[in-house]
């Protein structure tokens, strides 16, 4: 009997987290674009991340170094004026992440996944990138983003937005 119980309520937790998701979904495809938060889609469906920006050579220098915990769907979007070859390092950053390239359109070029804190190994973006996306390790593999996805964010250039905002 408590087993039969158990199985019936993770099915109903199932079904309730599933609903939520479509929800979450949704609200996502809906709501309006905002500087302080990025979208990707893809065959995962859509997810949403709190953005920092780093659009300055400052602030893109800085990055996520010293910073001790990000929470969970919390992200740094380092926009820059062209799309070139770019490099990244983990120098002074003290959490693991994945870090995720991005070519003019907000498509996903290349993902690396956990990035080594403190490492001063250079990471390539292994083509031209115009963005990149730094969320906390091991979430690229958990959502299931690939390789042209795409993002969306108002600091990203409209006019050649694979997914523009509206």
């Amino acid at each position: 009997m408590g087993i039969l119980f158990g199985l019936i309520r993770a099915r109903a937790i199932r079904r309730v987290l599933a609903g939520i998701g479509l929800s979450l979904a949704a609200s996502v495809a809906a709501a309006a674009c905002a500087a302080d938060r990025v979208d990707l889609r893809g065959e995962f469906g859509t997810v949403r991340f709190q953005a920092d920006l780093a659009l300055t050579p400052e602030d893109q220098q800085r990055g996520l170094m010293f910073r001790e915990e990000m929470a969970r769907l919390s992200s740094m979007l380092f926009v820059f004026p062209r799309a070139r070859e770019r490099t990244f390092w983990m120098r002074n950053t003290l959490i693991p992440l994945d870090i995720i390239f991005l070519d003019d359109t907000g498509t996903i070029t290349h993902i690396h996944e956990n990035a080594v804190p403190l490492d001063e190994t250079t990471i390539p973006s292994d083509g031209p990138a115009r963005a990149v996306l730094e969320i906390n390790a091991g979430l690229a593999a958990d959502l299931g983003l690939a390789e042209g996805d795409e993002l969306r964010s108002p600091v990203m250039p409209q006019d050649e937005a694979a997914w523009a905002c509206e």
